[in-house]
């Protein structure tokens, strides 16, 4: 069974999205190093995308390449890092809400509605902890919690 033209659309649109998040959050690992949340962030949008795309071959439809790799500049700070990354996933909770009150497939509503769970839930609230540890003095955490260098931190003058 094929995709109706608003649902493929919407599936389009939403890997875009999560082919930008993860090109972003690996601009940040490699300007800073694996620094937390952005090492299991990272991991978490291959999944998104690679669920999309699974959903997209299930209904023979066709899989736009990944225009973004390359693309996207580190922020100047892991600050800066942390801000854009709250900011990106509260328009990406948002850009769910949008996007399913446009399709009719339930296998994609089902899997729309756990990546917008998944923003709200665990890379929102993730990022904002990221902020509160720039401004408590504690500064970026590697992936297992361990504080790493601060040598980049200021990197572009941000």
């Amino acid at each position: 069974m094929s995709l109706s033209p608003a649902t493929l659309r919407a599936v389009h649109e939403a890997l875009d999205d999560e082919y930008k998040a993860r090109a972003t959050y690996r601009a940040v690992i490699d300007a800073f190093g694996p620094v937390r949340p952005f090492v299991h962030i990272v991991e978490a949008e291959e999944r998104h995308a690679r669920a999309l795309i699974a959903l997209l071959r299930r209904h023979g439809a066709a899989v736009p390449d990944d225009p973004w790799p390359a693309r996207v500049p580190a922020p100047a700070s892991i600050d800066a890092a942390c801000r854009a990354g709250v900011e990106a996933e509260i328009e990406n909770e948002a850009m769910y809400a949008r996007l399913l009150a446009q399709i009719d497939a339930p296998d994609a509503v089902r899997i729309m509605r756990r990546l917008q769970a998944a923003s709200r839930d665990n890379h929102l609230p993730a990022f904002r902890r990221c902020l509160a540890r720039e401004h408590d003095g504690k500064g970026p955490q590697d992936g297992k919690g361990r504080k790493v260098g601060r040598r980049h931190r200021w990197r572009g003058g941000g």
